[in-house]
């Protein structure tokens, strides 16, 4: 049986679709599954061994260059990819119309969410098959319980199961002593937990004997994660990184704090005991679920203070 994984981005939503190839590995042992994925993202899926042929986009990439030859070339080599293949099963965990579209020249039936379930009503009309899944849950189990109504198959028992794993990062830059991880960069303004109070809460790390390790992504979040690590005893604002790298950094860590960001997600992915930090956005729906222990503090509108943080991340630490 091949089945084709249609979740393309965005880096949580990328990672919060990995359960769905470890059930279906349980399930369909003999399934060989591909992925359709964004470019930028393509590391995650890598790491599941259950997962084969990865099948990249750009569409980041080609909306901002749709007149050249070289995006058409691209997309025209991307449709020869996709359909090249036949598919017992096409299942679209994302729910846009831009996924729907991108899994159209794929060959085999099309599974995705009804209009009432989609993130976008229109998409429902691009699958074969469509199912009712309930909105108010995790995104991680509407996805799990998308595939197994497509693939008929029951989640009764089966146990949450990212799939990766990652070896410990192995750098000259980054302290043999123990360390947590704050991830402090995320793509919102009101995502975003002060300065200020990651300063407090690192400071309270310290003293508990983690050094802190201080990722970012782009310039911006780099001299934020400087700022803060400049003003910590044990801290480094770690130099730009792949994925793969970034995995490795988490694998080896004690403790991962980080606001509502992919991250945080691949923190709980790869099983390390995660404080994850919600200003902007529901926990409800987007937090951290994973089999290690994690705490989702704080709400829309509710950023938690740096007491409650430092707490679970202290609990967590001495577990």
């Amino acid at each position: 049986m091949r089945i084709l994984l249609v979740k393309t981005s965005s880096l949580g939503d990328v990672i919060h679709n990995l359960p769905v190839a470890s059930d279906i590995l349980r399930r369909l042992p003999e399934a060989e599954i591909d992925w359709l994925v964004e470019e930028s993202f393509a590391e995650v899926p890598r790491l599941h061994p259950a997962v084969g042929q990865i099948i990249p986009v750009a569409m980041r990439r080609w909306r901002k260059s749709l007149l050249s030859r070289a995006t058409w070339r691209e997309i025209g080599h991307y449709r020869r990819l996709v359909s090249a293949d036949i598919y017992d099963a096409v299942i679209d965990t994302q729910g846009l119309v831009k996924s729907a579209l991108l899994a159209s020249p794929a060959r085999g039936r099309k599974f995705g969410q009804d209009g009432n379930s989609a993130r976008e009503p229109l998409a429902a009309r691009f699958y074969d098959h469509c199912f009712a899944i309930p909105r108010n849950q995790n995104a991680v189990q509407r996805n799990r319980q998308l595939a197994a109504a497509a693939l008929g198959y029951a989640l009764d028992a089966l146990p949450l199961d990212y799939g990766i794993a990652a070896p410990a990062l192995q750098t000259n830059w980054l302290s043999p002593e123990k360390y947590a991880v704050l991830l402090t960069a995320t793509s919102r303004a009101d995502k975003e937990w002060p300065e200020d109070r990651w300063h407090t809460l690192g400071a309270a790390l310290n003293d508990a004997g983690l050094h802190c390790v201080l990722p970012g992504g782009n310039a911006t979040e780099r001299a934020r994660a400087a700022r803060i690590a400049g003003s910590l005893r044990h801290a480094v604002a770690a130099p730009t990184m792949h994925l793969t790298d970034l995995a490795g950094l988490m694998a080896g860590a004690a403790l991962i704090i980080g606001v509502d960001t992919g991250l945080v997600h691949l923190a709980a992915a790869l099983q390390r005991p995660t404080v994850a930090i919600y200003c902007g956005s529901d926990p409800a729906l987007t937090g951290v679920l994973g089999t290690a222990p994690h705490h989702n503090l704080g709400g829309i509108g509710q950023a938690p203070a740096p007491a409650e943080v430092i707490a679970a991340a202290l609990q967590l630490a001495a577990a």
